[in-house]
């Protein structure tokens, strides 16, 4: 099984650049065309959050437009620069999305199973889950025996170094879901956005990982009150692959052209 994990794309409404000067659609485009061109093909695309700048239906509906080549199935969950009503009509026809409430659901026909988790907080720029939604997390972490899970969210249940963004991260639920994590003892994997940066950590038992932005990322600073900032760094996905003998093996996967591949040496 593979997983292509897109991540904050921040689309703006159709001929606007982000910032006035970012084409995050054209950046979009490309990352869509490079797992296209990926073999083996992935079996399914996550996004995890930060799908759009603004959250207006414009936005998504252009979303939805530069998704339409990936003929494989793309699960979405919100960041906190989306808005939930307009991603849930967005998405209304994918079925994946409850009709009413949080944005979150699982994903079953998968050797992994997939858990999304909704931390949005609308207005705010830092992530929270509630007792509602961790009572259904929980509930959900209860099902299906053994197999394993990948969690999916936007906001980082951790610190990474990054003082911005350790500010503006899940602050309200982290410890409950660490501690659920802990005692079920079935997640492989939780992903996340929000950083616009490749980021692996050891928490709750098992691995949390962060993707980069499909566009800009942020720059890695790792001093004490860094104010936030942006580099053009090369955009990327992450790619993970469930191996049953050893989980799951989670790859960066570039966009753009690139000398090679050549081979070590010459035969």
């Amino acid at each position: 099984m593979l997983i292509a994990q897109l991540s904050d794309p921040h689309l703006k409404s159709p001929g606007q650049l982000l910032y006035d000067r970012i084409d995050t659609a054209g950046y979009l485009e490309r990352a869509v065309a490079h797992v296209l061109r990926l073999d083996p093909a992935p079996d399914l695309v996550i996004m995890t959050g930060d799908l759009v700048d603004g959250g207006k239906a414009e936005e998504y509906a252009l979303l939805r437009r530069l998704l339409a080549p990936l003929p494989m199935p793309v699960y979405v969950i919100p960041g906190n620069h989306d808005a939930r009503e307009p991603l849930r009509a967005a998405f209304a026809d994918r079925g994946f999305f409850p009709a009413d409430g949080f944005l979150h659901y699982t994903v079953e026909d998968q050797p992994v199973r997939l858990i999304a988790l909704d931390t949005l907080v609308e207005g705010k720029p830092y992530g929270a889950l509630c007792e509602e939604r961790l009572a259904w997390l929980d509930a959900r972490l209860g099902e299906q025996g053994d197999k394993p899970v990948m969690l999916m969210m936007h906001h980082p249940p951790f610190d990474c170094g990054i003082d911005a963004f350790d500010h503006a991260r899940l602050q309200h639920g982290d410890q409950r879901l660490a501690e659920l994590v802990r005692r079920h003892g079935t997640v492989e994997r939780a992903v996340c956005g929000h950083v616009h940066r490749p980021i692996q950590v050891r928490w709750a038992g098992t691995m949390a990982s962060i993707a980069p932005s499909t566009a800009h990322q942020a720059t890695l600073d790792l001093h004490d009150g860094a104010s936030l900032s942006m580099t053009m760094e090369p955009p990327a996905i992450a790619l993970h692959q469930w191996r049953p003998q050893t989980g799951l093996v989670t790859h960066m996967s570039y966009i753009g052209d690139f000398d090679g591949p050549k081979p070590f040496r010459k035969m």
